[in-house]
């Protein structure tokens, strides 16, 4: 007596788009702050806890349906990196007890989170030059993060660190707007059913 094999399609919609976008729009508004044209103020906060905190991790979750091992790592992580973010500005004045974190904690608070970009950006070998390009950039603007505030915290760099980190500002807002592209060329290819706008799909 044989078996028959019964196939089920996967019929959900694609949510790295999603994802991208939430992490790349709060990107981009938090290095506006970076790069001096604002203070940092519950606009950013608020893009951290439900843009770029909680939309990651609801399509970190619908990417883990999906069986994507580097999209689920990649959106639930970043989701709670802006989590994390937010908290780490609030506790200390939610409970004035526990002290802010000085530029040292800071510093390789940021390095941890560089450190893990760095290897997620070797899996995007396998992905598409889009991807690649996202995830070098925030590899990049990780690493100038903490080199300032390292440097900052040692005194070595205080004169030049505001200007520094202006610099830096520009750097993540670029890395912010190649994540937006990303996540709109997947919308806009996927409904045209071709390539509206390239992603540099690599050969597996």
């Amino acid at each position: 007596m044989s078996e028959s094999a019964t196939q089920i399609k996967d019929t959900t919609a694609n949510p790295a788009p999603l994802g991208l976008l939430g992490f790349g729009m709060t990107t981009v508004l938090l290095n506006f702050h970076n790069a001096g044209f604002y203070e940092l103020n519950s606009m950013i906060l608020a893009m951290g806890i439900c843009y770029g905190g909680i939309a990651q991790v609801i399509a970190g979750m619908m990417e883990w349906k999906k069986g994507n091992t580097f999209a689920t790592t990649a959106f639930i992580s970043y989701g709670f990196f802006w989590l994390s973010f937010v908290t780490l500005v609030l506790l200390p004045k939610i409970i004035p007890a526990i002290g802010a974190p000085d530029e040292k904690a800071v510093a390789i608070y940021l390095s941890t989170w560089g450190l893990f970009t760095a290897v997620m950006f070797v899996g995007t070998f396998r992905l598409n030059r889009a991807l690649q390009f996202v995830f070098g950039s925030l590899t990049i603007l990780f690493a100038l993060l903490a080199y300032a505030d390292f440097n900052f915290e040692a005194g070595d760099f205080t004169d030049g660190v505001v200007t520094f980190k202006h610099f830096t500002g520009y750097e993540g807002i670029v890395c912010g707007l190649s994540a937006i592209y990303t996540g709109l060329a997947q919308i806009l290819n996927e409904l045209y059913g071709k390539t509206v706008l390239p992603l540099g799909v690599m050969k597996k």
